[in-house]
């Protein structure tokens, strides 16, 4: 924690439930969630929507999700551009169990936090995958959380690649997000 960050005040998901407007608290900390994504921004996470949706029919045990509040902690709750849940979703109101997958796609506004305290805080939570989608270069990169740490599996364009779950397998074609 930095020096300027221990005088700011510490918020709670009590707190957070009261505000108005789009927000995300790490560790206590409130972070605004604006302005709006770009129409670039919210076509690609419609495009990643699509592709998960269409990818998980076979598999009855998961589920993918566009932005919703997952409280990681009493402190922590994010919400992920894309994600997939594997397992019973046991709250209709947040997601209190870490994904299978999560996708983060870049903005000018939050990139730097997307590289850095989200993949931090993802690699903390053990979430399987973490994607970060760059509409920029027209890249993602695949990390897989192996052995206490993010690995870099790839970086792709307009390849498939092959995520594993407990239950299901799923081949994404990233080729159809860009």
């Amino acid at each position: 924690m930095s020096l300027a960050e221990a005088f700011l005040p510490h918020y709670t998901y009590d707190d957070y439930v009261q505000w108005e407007g789009k927000w995300e608290i790490i560790d206590g900390i409130p972070y605004a969630m604006a302005p709006s994504p770009s129409i670039e921004h919210q076509d690609i996470s419609q495009k990643i929507a699509v592709e998960l949706h269409n990818d998980l029919k076979e598999c009855a045990s998961c589920k993918a999700l566009l932005p919703v509040d997952w409280q990681i902690t009493e402190d922590t709750v994010v919400q992920p551009d894309n994600l997939v849940v594997c397992g019973e979703i046991k709250s209709n109101i947040k997601l209190l169990q870490t994904p299978s997958i999560v996708f983060e796609v870049l903005s000018p506004s939050t990139k730097d936090k997307d590289r850095t305290k989200k993949y931090a805080l993802y690699e903390d939570a053990k979430v399987p995958y973490y994607i970060i989608v760059d509409p920029l270069t027209k890249s993602a990169q695949v990390y897989a959380f192996e052995a206490g740490k993010y690995d870099l599996k790839r970086e792709l364009t307009d390849e498939h690649f092959v995520f594993r779950f407990e239950t299901c397998k799923m081949d994404f074609d990233f080729s159809m997000i860009f």
